[in-house]
């Protein structure tokens, strides 16, 4: 512990037992996920992607994980309900050789694949083995400040055929991207008669004018 923290910066100082309360709402983009249409691409069993973004109280627990088929691979696609500034992530593994040893974030790319894994990715990260899910990386806010939908490429584990994760964290602010134009929407629904006054208007205003 002592030699962790020197004071300075909450980086990663926070993960020690400081403030377990505000460190967990620090983790809630969990519930900013459309958990339905989020996708993980080579998981061993349907539906398992999705069961890895939990709550931050439950980021030590083994009995969800998800678990890479026919390779060490795995792709998430993680749309959000909203808008996203995301400024960490964590993800933690078996402490063994099946543990992530490498990720690739991309944002913006809804339905990604393999194949477009190729490309250049926002920012990559070579991790360590975190069983007990302490580590954040974090990342370069101004890439990923409007983040409407995020793909987590995990690109090679530390020598397993294949890859196990546990927890997957995301630490950021989330911002309601669409509650506007729903606003707008919903008043132009319950005001027709009223349009259709002003369409009859605005043609003649123009003519005249």
């Amino acid at each position: 512990m002592s030699g962790h923290g020197h004071g300075h910066g909450h980086g990663c100082v926070c993960e020690a037992e400081h403030e377990p309360a505000e460190r967990g709402l620090e983790y809630g983009l969990y519930r900013r996920i459309d958990v339905e249409k989020l996708q993980c691409l080579n998981e061993s069993r349907d539906g398992d992607g999705k069961l890895v973004f939990k709550p931050w109280d439950q980021r030590k627990e083994r009995d969800k994980y998800v678990e890479s088929d026919a390779d060490e691979e795995l792709l998430f696609n993680i749309p959000f309900t909203g808008s996203v500034k995301l400024k960490g992530i964590i993800i933690s593994g078996e402490d063994d050789d099946s543990h992530p040893a490498e990720i690739r974030l991309y944002k913006n790319i809804p339905q990604m694949s393999f194949d477009d894994t190729g490309r250049e990715p926002e920012q990559a990260f070579r991790l360590n083995r975190d069983p007990l899910a302490e580590l954040e990386y974090p990342t370069k806010i101004a890439r990923f400040s409007s983040v409407q939908h995020l793909s987590i490429h995990i690109s090679k584990n530390f020598g397993s055929e294949s890859t196990r994760v546990y927890y997957i964290g995301l630490r950021g602010e989330f911002s309601e991207a669409y509650r506007h134009e729903v606003t707008i929407c919903s008043y132009e629904a319950t005001a027709n008669p009223a349009d259709h006054k002003v369409e009859s208007i605005i043609p003649q205003t123009n003519f005249i004018s």
